[in-house]
């Protein structure tokens, strides 16, 4: 067998099996899920309330129902995404990869007090494109590392730039 295949082989058998035993890998999972979904909490920290009804939205805000499920999903993908970065050498070996990772979570966190909480729509605007552009970064790190990594970040990627321009509207629209 030829070097080159070798290393192939090698390459393959790592990405396939994960670094420790499944339990390891299963905590490690877990606590990617409870690391993203604690960004959610925020919500429960603060409620729309009357507040953001009284706000003029653009024709085609989502309604209000459609957030969470979508939410859900994106928090469980960025999860599962951080997760197959990680065990393809930890945080030693990408530790710029799930620092920028963990950096565009943070902005994620702070946009709902800033928004619904603190009733700053234009400083949340401000977070949110420092959001967007943390995530970007995040989505062509881990593209680098696991495509399917990758991959997984697109959708949020979209929902982040249309929430983005649904809070720039709104933040206009509400001068």
């Amino acid at each position: 067998m030829s070097n080159v295949s070798r290393v192939a082989e090698d390459s393959m058998r790592t990405a396939i099996a994960p670094t420790g035993g499944w339990v390891r890998q299963a905590a490690a999972l877990g606590a990617w899920l409870a690391f993203c979904y604690a960004a959610a909490a925020t919500g429960f920290l603060v409620s729309q309330g009357e507040w953001f009804a009284r706000l003029k939205t653009p024709s085609w805000n989502p309604p209000s129902w459609l957030f969470g499920p979508v939410w859900t999903l994106l928090y469980a993908m960025m999860a599962v995404a951080a997760w197959l970065v990680w065990r393809n050498g930890g945080w030693k070996a990408h530790r710029w990869a799930l620092g920028i990772f963990s950096l565009q979570w943070l902005f994620n966190a702070l946009w709902t007090p800033l928004f619904f909480g603190a009733h700053l729509i234009g400083i949340a605007f401000i977070d949110i494109m420092l959001l967007w552009t943390a995530l970007l970064a995040t989505c062509v790190l881990f593209w680098r590392v696991s495509r399917p990594a990758g991959a997984l970040l697109a959708p949020y990627l979209a929902w982040v730039s249309f929430a983005a321009v649904l809070n720039y509207s709104i933040w206009r629209l509400n001068p």
